[in-house]
């Protein structure tokens, strides 16, 4: 199986997203993607990846961002699947217009990212996250997320690193 180099930028991590023009903050809720997300993802439409492949691989978990009580607006995604002792990211996008210097929201993929470690957690992986970095982006990972960069482009979350992001994102009582 091919691994996807990972290119997303963490552009801030915050405990929501945040809209770029307003400054307002905005709660996310994070579900499975359904067949009928697939048609507003086309490639056409600014998507970079194959998101119909990914929702149809059976091996892969895919779940899209979406604002409280804007459910048919999806601000990124990630496709996942498990290993024996971690939680493996193949993919992770942000929407089209979340990339670049008129981006309308940041935080989405630390937000993503996130739930990926809850997902860990919440399997028995204690938050064991892994992905395939590009090279000129390990050190930023590293950085933005605590994860440490284990050998060729593999990059491993590990479970305080996994703690602090599902803590950020995801109130926990």
């Amino acid at each position: 199986m091919e691994k996807i180099e990972q290119g997303f930028v963490v552009d801030r991590l915050t405990d929501s997203i945040l809209n770029t023009i307003s400054g307002d903050s905005f709660q996310t809720e994070i579900s499975t993607l359904k067949k009928s997300d697939i048609n507003h993802l086309l490639q056409n439409d600014g998507w970079k990846f194959d998101w119909k492949t990914e929702f149809n691989d059976m091996t892969r978990e895919v779940y899209k961002l979406t604002i409280v009580n804007n459910p048919d607006i999806i601000q990124g995604l990630i496709s996942v699947y498990r290993e024996t002792d971690h939680v493996f990211i193949n993919l992770l996008e942000n929407a089209p217009f979340n990339i670049g210097k008129k981006k309308l929201y940041e935080g989405v993929p630390g937000n993503l990212v996130a739930y990926a470690c809850k997902l860990s957690f919440q399997i028995g992986f204690e938050g064991f996250v892994a992905f395939t970095a590009k090279s000129k982006l390990i050190k930023h990972y590293e950085d933005t997320l605590g994860a440490y960069h284990f050998k060729n482009q593999r990059m491993i979350i590990p479970t305080e690193a996994a703690k602090n992001l599902v803590i950020k994102y995801f109130k926990t009582s």
